[in-house]
């Protein structure tokens, strides 16, 4: 049988409500193998079905019961995998274009809330100030408690230029915060780039999208012009906060930097279809007939320092390419623990208007590392600023029911956490690529040969002894 994964269309993390949802795979769902029925099971739920058809207070349509029924069998089973109603399945087919109506926010769920894992930048809930690891317990009037995801999601859409209030427990606040949002149409550019002294270059990618591969090759030819035309000595990639996207992307973002047909990522799962070997090459980053635009790319691309900026939002795809980038020594991995978001999501459709989200296969960094719930550790850790990280990031390790890294039996337990947080409430959040980015000031020092300030915690320290060039 051919392999139903190899032309499949594969997505990104989170859930959108300005969102991303979890790197996986688009394919047909096998029906020659048909597993037994439990019919035991099956008499326990159609006695409940009926039972509730009887007795329930109001009358409820089958149809909403079965539904429910569906998505709390798959809702169950882990963080990413889930039942796609039409809104959400469209959603999710919309999200990966870089544009849709929202807030701007990755969400998830924690306790039966809805929990911010990261705002997009420059939207409307990064603007309010909405930051990562805010509970949102209410949208409007309405409690978020025991809602589903989809749920939330359905709510803070809308038109643009109407508002939705959210209600946030933050840490380290003492009364809930009320920020009032402008829904707007969410523009996400998924490529930013300038040229930070003559010969090093910065590349932020914010989200792995369609066009990210073209957009990253168009970033280093223009940076070529700014440096009068002169090849780049240096480059900084900056993957902070960035949840997530098309796994194609993320391949066609690793091969900008590697040597041809370089293993970048491998996938393996309990079906056949689930183990997958990904190469830098054509035929694993372009979609279809479409043009192959690493064949532009400068060719001081294969062989330039690099530096790979992330930190607890860089996810999925990021932690794909930061992961091959490190396997392969061809990048210094500069920064915090990343996500740990290790597994692979496959879309099965079940007609045009639904489909199941299923969690089908974790996938392996290019030395056969799983990073589920353990992220990638940077070659050196450095925080958001000299006293230490501003907010505390959520990680997969801290998701109800996520998948276990099979490497590591403890991994919850050994998934290290950031250092003290700072938590001088004044101080304003890290503006990327600015001036004052500690972060990105310690991957110039890196790439200038100078010594790099490392994370103070003394374990942290010793774990990076290193710290020269």
């Amino acid at each position: 049988m051919q392999h139903k994964l190899k032309n499949a269309s594969l997505i990104s993390i989170g859930v959108i409500a300005g969102v991303a949802i979890s790197l996986g795979v688009t394919a047909t769902a096998q029906r020659e193998a048909k597993p037994t029925l439990p019919l035991e099971e099956l008499r326990q739920f159609s006695e409940i079905f009926g039972s509730i058809k009887t007795n329930y207070v109001e009358p409820v349509e089958d149809k909403k019961l079965i539904t429910e029924a569906i998505s709390g069998m798959i809702s169950g089973l882990d963080p990413h995998s889930a039942y796609l109603e039409p809104d959400a399945y469209k959603e999710l087919q919309v999200g990966t274009q870089g544009e849709f109506g929202g807030l701007g926010i990755e969400v998830g769920t924690e306790d039966g809330f809805v929990k911010v894992v990261s705002p997009i930048e420059d939207t409307p809930a990064f603007r309010a100030g909405v930051k990562a690891g805010d509970l949102i317990i209410k949208l409007d009037e309405k409690p978020t408690k025991g809602m589903t995801l989809n749920d939330a999601v359905k709510i803070m859409r809308g038109k643009p230029k109407t508002d939705i209030t959210l209600t946030i427990v933050r840490k380290n606040e003492a009364k809930p915060l009320v920020i009032t949002i402008t829904r707007d149409i969410i523009k996400v550019q998924s490529v930013k780039y300038k040229l930070l002294e003559p010969g090093i270059g910065y590349v932020r990618i914010t989200q792995f999208q369609e066009h990210t591969t073209e957009n990253v090759v168009k970033a280093l030819n223009t940076l070529v012009k700014e440096n009068k035309n002169q090849n780049l000595k240096n480059l900084v990639l900056d993957l902070r906060n960035d949840p997530g996207g098309l796994l194609n992307a993320a391949v066609g973002v690793s091969a900008a930097f590697l040597p041809e047909r370089t293993l970048v990522v491998s996938t393996d799962g309990r079906s056949e279809d689930a183990k997958r070997k990904f190469i830098a090459a054509p035929e694993d980053y372009m979609r279809g007939g479409r043009e192959d635009h690493l064949a532009h790319l400068p060719s001081f691309a294969k062989n330039i320092p690099i530096v790979v900026l992330v930190n607890g939002g860089s996810a999925s795809a990021s932690e794909i390419v930061a992961g091959a980038l490190q396997d392969h020594k061809r990048a210094t991995i500069i920064g915090t623990q990343t996500f740990g978001k290790g597994s692979v999501q496959t879309i099965l459709p079940l007609n045009s208007n639904t489909a199941i989200k299923l969690t089908t296969a974790r996938y392996f960094t290019p030395s056969g590392r799983t990073i589920q719930a353990k992220g990638i550790e940077p070659d050196l850790i450095v925080e958001e600023t000299p006293e230490g990280d501003l907010i505390s990031h959520v990680r997969e390790a801290d998701l109800v029911k996520h998948l276990p890294n099979q490497q590591e039996k403890t991994s919850e337990n050994k998934t290290k956490k950031s250092n003290k947080i700072n938590e001088n409430k004044d101080q304003k959040p890290v503006e990327f690529g600015s001036a004052n980015d500690h972060q990105l000031n310690q991957a110039l020092n890196k790439l200038k040969g100078l010594p790099v300030l490392v994370a103070k915690n003394k374990e942290k320290a010793e774990a990076n002894k290193v710290n020269k060039p």
